[in-house]
């Protein structure tokens, strides 16, 4: 069984790598996509006759179409009408058909889903599945909006961009105007800036087995910090603001909560209600930031004055901007603090004066 699927997985590479590489606007096909194949001439043959060949018919794992009475049609990185013409030639000179009587038609019934691999400088680097199935219920509702048989829907979510936000977004440092894409033994360069920008970008469609390498900067880039087609939409963040830690202190001022991404560490701050209140116990809170590296499990930690985050901090360095999976934490000031130990000291004192008290009145 894994001498088979190694040979296949080492024909698909092959096969891959033979074919015309990273098409235009049209999408290549990948295993698991089907396609109609329809002639007239099937008309014309005997009800018994078993060269029937209109059917559906889907790319097998190898990247081949099997058609009957045909040798196996290379079909994974292909277009549907390089395809069709693949089809047409091999019927010809299997002299099924003259070419001056072939009719013959190739359209895509369905796209499959496909697993690419992304690295590089992204949230969460690895194997990821694009173009997922929608559901049945999904399928029965468009089904029941017309009554004839429709070819090719759209996958919206077959292309790069999709890949690279399936796989957590890109990080401030991504270097999107030299995006790597390997297909067998193919490679590209793809510049996605004007994803952000607005202008025309060539978003390239993907099939199974493409691997996709973001390069690292050596800097980060603000403009990279915001919701996008290539960056995170939310985060999710830890936050902490207790006078009194507790487990679990979910409902006491710890909580898991999702904010944009692009915001700052003063405003998780104010998130976590560590600002505002009396001025003169509130003031000199202290907030910190954790930050953790998912893949290295380096970690970082900010402390800032909580006045001086929220009015003085005006740089990247004072004040940075929050990545997915951090954690802020708010410290009390030295007033609440001596409050603290004040009320502490007497809950303890208390019992006692009572006793003295006691024995003074008797």
């Amino acid at each position: 069984m894994h001498v088979q699927q190694s040979a296949l997985s080492i024909f698909m590479a092959f096969a891959i790598a033979t074919v015309t590489a990273f098409p235009g606007e049209a999408l290549p096909l990948s295993p698991g996509d089907r396609v109609r194949v329809l002639t007239p001439m099937d008309d014309e043959l005997p009800p018994d006759s078993r060269f029937r060949l209109s059917g559906l018919y889907e790319v097998n794992l190898d990247g081949m179409l099997q058609i009957p009475f045909l040798e196996p049609q290379l079909a994974v990185g292909l277009e549907v009408a390089e395809v069709q013409k693949k089809l047409a030639d091999a019927l010809v000179s299997k002299e099924f058909f003259r070419p001056e009587s072939l009719e013959l038609s190739v359209s895509v019934a369905s796209w499959a889903p496909v697993q690419v691999t992304v690295t590089g400088e992204t949230f969460r680097p690895g194997r990821v599945l694009i173009n997922a199935a929608i559901e049945s219920g999904q399928v029965q509702a468009r089904s029941s909006l017309s009554s004839e048989v429709v070819t090719g829907s759209y996958p919206p979510d077959r292309y790069l961009s999709t890949a690279i936000r399936s796989a957590g977004g890109l990080k401030p440092a991504a270097d999107l105007q030299h995006i790597r894409l390997v297909r067998g033994k193919q490679e590209k360069t793809v510049d996605l800036s004007g994803i952000l920008t607005g202008k025309p970008v060539p978003d390239v469609p993907l099939i199974a087995g493409d691997q996709v390498v973001v390069p690292t900067l050596s800097y980060s880039q603000n403009e990279l910090v915001r919701p996008s087609q290539l960056t995170p939409t939310e985060i999710t963040v830890f936050l902490s603001n207790l006078t009194a830690p507790n487990t679990p202190n979910i409902s006491k001022g710890g909580q898991v909560v999702t904010l944009a991404y692009g915001t700052r560490f003063s405003q998780a701050v104010m998130a976590a209600g560590c600002a505002g209140g009396t001025q003169r116990t509130n003031a000199r809170r202290r907030a910190v930031l954790v930050q953790t590296d998912r893949l290295t499990g380096k970690t970082t930690v900010v402390e800032r004055p909580v006045e001086r985050l929220l009015k003085q901090s005006n740089n990247d360095t004072e004040n940075p901007f929050l990545m997915p999976q951090d954690g802020v934490v708010c410290y009390d000031s030295t007033v609440t603090n001596l409050a603290s130990i004040f009320r502490l000291l007497t809950d303890i004192a208390s019992p006692f004066f009572l006793i003295h008290r006691l024995f003074r009145d008797e």
